[in-house]
Parts: structure tokens; sequence; C-alpha cells
């Protein structure tokens, strides 16, 4: 699944602890570790869903199967919360 953004009204700034994700629309703020940042740096890159677990089997050496569930995990929490389309 190629073309995973933010959707319009969300802002993303980095901090020291990672990365915050503003939805504008309801005023509320959702931090995300530097894992689950660069998953969605990754996917909004244009890498897609397998090019995106394949980075981060390889970036921390992980399987591939782990790496899969994570990224699916994160892509469905953001999903559920409004804050990604694709």
């Amino acid at each position: 699944m190629a073309g995973v953004r933010l959707r319009a009204g969300v802002a993303r700034t980095g901090t020291e602890y990672g990365t915050v994700l503003l939805d504008e629309r309801r005023g509320r703020y959702f931090r995300l570790s530097p894992t689950a940042a660069a998953i969605v740096r990754d996917l909004e890159e244009g890498r897609g869903v397998p090019g995106t677990v394949r980075a981060v089997a390889e970036r921390y050496g992980i399987t591939e199967e782990r790496a899969g569930a994570d990224v699916q995990g994160l892509l469905a929490r953001l999903r559920a919360l409004g804050l990604v389309t694709s």
C-alpha cells in the first residue's frame, strides 16, 4: 500500500523525545516514539508497507514477521485515530 500520508490538518514536528502529531481539527496531540516516527516517515516517502517492513527489520535487526506486525499495528492505530490516509 503505497501513498500512506498524514491526513490534511495533521501537523508533524520533531522533538527531543521523538515526534509529535497535532490533529488540528480536534486540538489533540499524539506523541510517536522514534521507531513509530521512522515508520511514518518511510511510509510517507513512498516505500509502501512492504518496503517499510524491510527497512524496519534491517534498521532494528528484527525479523520481517515482527516488523510487519509492528508496522501494521501502528498503521491500524493511526487509521483508527483518523491521522492518516491511503
